[in-house]
């Protein structure tokens, strides 16, 4: 039961007027619903978990205090304390909200922000979506969660959307009460300028809305451009709608009439200051994505998966995608014996619900890994389709195993090199993987954009990534003294 993201924009410019004179005023004092609180603290620590647990400390007080500081302008009753702002530990640039106070932003987008007026406008944008009650105004229906339980995802283009009908369990899809919402543009455009008018009650410049925006749309260019590069998806969740330019100039009009716009804080330096040392893309602690390749330090393993295939890195699991099939890397301690292990693993599944033609469970060795692996037959709303799953017998009490789905006839053939590419490494090697965090550097005398571009720590688009999270242009000129963000590798940490 999520809020719309706050990437999810409208797709064409609405006129000023498309929002009732009385939609501009400011509000009425009104009552969150009481039943939408308490689902809220209930499904709290499960969206906590689900997106890679929530930040705690100074950084994590910062946001709460400037998002508090916003939502009083929210026209709620009792804001300061119905109110709830969490910055996740997530490697995917967003923020959410849900019914009930809840507002969450990931460490990633903290990244991209500028300033503190920027982070005012992201959780303002929010906190508005609450305060309108845009969850029961939605236009189209409710559509299932990205998050995946034991394997939360159909086949979609391979065998057809919604192929596996009543094959995923109700306990496999743990979440399948969190869903994303379709809002209308108006609802979008509203939510800006709520956003715009909260964060401009509170002291900020009303220009960090068309600022903020800005960093969206460039950062969301960049991702397209790396996509070709890099094996990442982002996820469903993240990336509803695209960005769309109309509305940073409509919050850029919005701002303007304001007749603020240019003045209040920014707080750049304070924001920076805190953003100082903050992790950014995967924690290693959760496992790496490079290129085609996962690896987790933590747990000694890596394997890569086929080319033009997409992987996203959950808590608990990495999805896989691509044409021919869609698989999910997960696992971890187990008491009883692997084949026991493959038939616990289907048997979750499907729940007991769906008849699965089974073969024969074989057994081979991957790069000394003992291993087990079966394929099943399932009937679908769309036909036959093909289930999989090999499992790998890493230690005496630990066992991981992807699970594949794929075209009936097919097997896990379209995954051979993925399963055959699994392996332990060495302590070297895990060693060597540390995570990227932000370095606030101040630019010296003879500084070029392209000398400190060249210090970010990735292998390729050295510039762009630096233009993208710092927003600024290839001409635009480097002052002495000025501040920028510079991502480079962190000391690994230890539990």
């Amino acid at each position: 039961m999520r809020m719309p993201l706050f990437l999810v924009a409208a797709t064409s410019v609405l006129a000023l007027s498309a929002l009732s004179t009385a939609e501009a005023q400011p509000q009425q004092p009104n009552y969150l619903n009481q039943r939408d609180i308490q689902e809220a603290a209930r499904q709290h620590p499960e969206i906590v978990e689900e997106f890679g647990g929530a930040l705690t400390g100074p950084r994590a007080a910062y946001v709460e205090g400037v998002g508090r500081r916003v939502a009083a302008f929210s026209g709620t009753a009792n804001a300061g304390q119905v109110y709830h702002f969490t910055t996740l530990n997530s490697a995917v640039e967003n923020a959410f909200a849900v019914p009930g106070g809840y507002v969450y932003l990931t460490r990633q987008l903290m990244g991209i922000i500028n300033d503190e007026a920027e982070l005012a406008f992201v959780v303002g944008h929010e906190t508005g979506h609450i305060a309108a009650n845009h969850h029961k105004q939605r236009k189209s229906a409710q559509q299932s969660s990205a998050v995946w339980g034991v394997l939360g995802s159909v086949l979609g283009a391979v065998v057809g959307n919604n192929a596996f009908g009543g094959l995923i369990s109700q306990g496999a899809q743990q979440f399948s009460k969190m869903r994303l919402l379709s809002f209308s543009r108006d609802q979008e455009y509203q939510a800006d300028q709520l956003g715009i008018r909260y964060l401009t009650a509170a002291g900020y410049d009303p220009n960090a809305s068309a600022t903020m925006l800005g960093q969206l749309t460039r950062s969301s260019a960049l991702e397209a451009r790396l996509q070709g590069d890099r094996s990442r998806s982002t996820p469903e969740w993240a990336s509803t709608h695209p960005l769309s330019e109309n509305r940073m100039a409509q919050a850029s009009q919005l701002a303007r009439q304001t007749g603020r716009a240019g003045q209040g804080l920014r707080n750049r330096d304070a924001y920076l200051a805190q953003l100082n040392g903050a992790m950014v893309d995967d924690d290693p602690a959760q496992g790496v994505i490079d290129g085609r390749t996962f690896t987790h330090p933590d747990l000694g393993m890596q394997f890569t998966v086929p080319t033009g295939y997409l992987m996203q890195n959950g808590t608990r699991e990495v999805s896989i995608q691509g044409s021919g099939g869609q698989s999910q890397f997960s696992g971890g301690r187990y008491s009883g014996n692997i084949d026991n292990y493959i038939y616990e693993v289907l048997q979750e599944l499907t729940g007991g619900k769906t008849q699965l033609q089974m073969g024969q469970i074989q057994r081979t060795t991957v790069n000394g890994i003992p291993a087990s692996y079966v394929t099943a037959r399932a009937n679908s709303q769309s036909g036959a389709i093909d289930v999989g799953v090999i499992a790998y017998q890493w230690s005496p009490d630990t066992i991981y195993h992807f699970v594949t789905l794929t075209r009936a006839g097919t097997g896990g053939q379209p995954f051979a090199s993925m399963f055959n590419s699994v392996r332990k490494i060495s302590a070297a090697e895990a060693a060597a993987i540390k995570p990227k965090v932000i370095n606030v550097v101040t630019v010296q005398r003879g500084d070029t954009i392209q000398r400190l571009a060249s210090r970010m720590a990735y292998r390729d688009f050295q510039l762009d990534r630096f233009l993208a999270i710092n927003g600024i242009d290839a001409n635009s000129p480097l002052v002495p003294g000025q501040k920028v963000k510079l991502v480079v590798y962190g000391p690994r940490r230890t539990s």
